[in-house]
């Protein structure tokens, strides 16, 4: 008897929670919408400014606007780890990848101006494709010239002092996995930089947006920790690759629960 209540229980429960998504879902995207057309006037000094100076402003504008609305959809945000970044050197900054979250909540909030790698398809999107674009290394995926063209223009990036921001596992994270397996690329580009890799770590962006629901939203804390920085001086691109995923493997588990 008792297992019949439980179970009538947890499905009014999971009702309640797929209800309440959807509605919070609305909720943010009315949030987002009005903060944006807000921030866009911040923004327009961005279509006459270049990097770095671009960069800074970007930085600058994106964090306030993003503080405003992950405070109006119920997702506050700690930061750990901002000692790790150094002065005298930037980074290659590595983010694991579960939500749609990630990147509104990554980039603002690193303690430096900096750049993430982006699919060029997001531009499009009205507006909001500006803002995208100006913060961001733009490729797209199935041309092999832009490719050529972002892996340059990364490295131009980290040549004038601004940190770069990847997520190594490419898509979002849909498994239970802490992480997906990494490609290549940041850590091809740690190696013919000689810049170092600095480990970030997302935690809870998946509660919020989780990437297997559609259009659905929970209020929930979020964090980012960083770690220490790894050179790549004495290790080759495959080394330092599962050198990285180690590390980060090894402290989301340890953190996740917290």
């Amino acid at each position: 008897m008792n297992s019949k209540a439980d179970g009538i229980q947890k499905k009014s429960t999971n009702l309640f929670i797929e209800v309440f998504g959807r509605i919070w879902a609305i909720w943010g995207l009315l949030c987002f919408i009005s903060t944006l057309f807000i921030a866009i006037l911040f923004y327009s000094p961005c279509f006459f400014l270049n990097d770095p100076a671009k960069a800074r402003w970007h930085r600058k504008v994106s964090r306030v606007w993003m503080i405003i609305y992950l405070n109006l959809i119920g997702c506050p945000l700690k930061v750990k780890g901002k000692e790790n970044f150094q002065e005298g050197t930037n980074y290659i900054v590595v983010c694991n990848h579960n939500s749609l979250m990630d990147v509104p909540v990554s980039t603002p909030f690193m303690p430096r101006a900096n750049k993430t790698i982006a699919k060029k398809t997001f531009t499009k999107v009205p507006i909001f494709g500006w803002v995208y674009g100006f913060g961001s290394v733009l490729v797209d995926r199935n041309s092999d010239e832009s490719r050529r063209k972002s892996y340059d223009e990364m490295k131009r990036m980290l040549a004038i002092g601004l940190d770069m921001v990847i997520y190594p596992e490419g898509t979002r994270n849909r498994t239970t996995d802490p992480l997906k397996k990494f490609y290549d690329g940041a850590f091809r580009l740690s190696e013919d930089t000689g810049k170092p890799i600095l480990p970030a770590i997302l935690f809870h962006t998946k509660k919020v947006l989780p990437a297997n629901k559609f259009f659905f939203m929970i209020p929930h804390r979020l964090e980012m920790h960083f770690l220490p920085p790894v050179s790549p001086d004495n290790l080759t691109t495959k080394e330092l690759k599962e050198k990285i995923f180690q590390i980060m493997w090894d402290y989301y588990l340890a953190h996740d629960h917290q």
